[in-house]
């Protein structure tokens, strides 16, 4: 079979090469290109003849899942799989595996950081210092004795809410489901309309999909307590973005941390959370470590060669 690998992964291409050694020691064909391309017409002429198309969080429509007529599986390097064209995967009954887990750890590092950012007053702290100017101004808040909630509380929420509980906050929860793995992390699990009123810092853990995709309006942020901070980790689709900047522009909120928007960054002039009020802002960078980006690596080439020997792993849709 032919194995593509359409985008580079974040990793050195020696060890690329490396774990491709139990593909091609099978007999199999592997194939990379080391540059991204969202262009459809070439994403079909780099998957062309491949059975399995290896990608990462590069855009990979329906319209190039139909054109690649001998596609049998999408390996995705990601958690999410909302880029990849699932109903023509579904059609032709193509599998498609993730790799859940890799970035848990840096995605929940990242949330508290981005809290203590705002709690702190970190960019204008460091403005300050380069301006010659003092701490005036400056007196921040620390997350002990806060109340934290935590909305989604996977793999990665309860990762936060791990890391939250260690700096003495109150964890909340709020999921469909009540989850063993939450009330093993300390958190406690609570109706939505409790963990928005009672929390001082919301912070979003859900996937994108149909069901979340603007669930996070101006309804939900308005059911926060005031003077509350928000932080999205997550998929910025999810959020009503201009919605959340009009709350902090009013005060309604007092910061957020944001390192995911309804696009994909450079933001476009005039996007309204870039001009919003004590909003720091980083560029979908919570899932980027070294470390994270080794363990997708292994994590997707196991998944290829699984998929090969006939065992499938990480399978989230056929």
């Amino acid at each position: 079979m032919r194995v593509a690998l359409l985008e580079p992964l974040g990793v050195p291409e020696s060890r690329i090469r490396e774990l491709a050694e139990p593909i091609e020691r099978a007999g199999h064909e592997f194939v990379y290109f080391g540059d991204k391309t969202a262009d459809v017409g070439e994403l079909a002429r780099r998957s062309e003849g491949a059975d399995v198309v290896m990608i990462a969080n590069n855009p990979y429509p329906a319209e190039v899942v139909r054109s690649a007529g001998a596609l049998k599986m999408v390996a995705v390097a990601f958690t999410g799989i909302d880029h990849v064209g699932l109903d023509a995967c579904r059609e032709r009954g193509v599998c498609v595996c993730n790799c859940a887990g890799y970035s848990d750890v840096s995605v929940a590092e990242l949330t508290v950081g981005l809290t203590i950012d705002v709690l702190r007053k970190v960019v204008p702290a460091d403005a300050a210092v380069r301006a010659g100017a003092t701490s005036a101004g400056l007196m921040g808040r620390e997350v002990c004795g806060k109340t934290v909630g935590i909305v989604g509380t996977g793999h990665i929420g309860c990762a936060a809410g791990r890391l939250f509980g260690a700096f003495g906050a109150r964890v909340l929860g709020y999921a469909r489901h009540e989850s063993g793995a939450a009330r093993e992390a300390g958190i406690e699990q609570v109706p939505l309309d409790e963990l928005l009123g009672e929390s001082d810092i919301v912070s979003l853990h859900l996937p994108l999909n149909d069901t979340t995709r603007g669930w996070f309006g101006a309804d939900k942020i308005a059911r926060m307590r005031r003077g509350a901070v928000f932080v999205n980790c997550a998929r910025g689709a999810i959020v009503d973005n201009d919605a959340l900047a009009d709350a902090l522009n009013s005060g309604k909120l007092s910061g957020a941390g944001i390192d995911v928007f309804d696009m994909e960054p450079p933001l476009p002039s005039g996007y309204a959370l870039a001009s919003a009020k004590n909003c720091v802002l980083t560029p979908h960078v919570a899932f980027l470590t070294e470390e994270a980006m080794e363990r997708r690596a292994k994590i997707e080439f196991d998944n290829v060669v699984s998929w090969l020997g006939g065992t499938p792993k990480n399978v989230c849709a056929l």
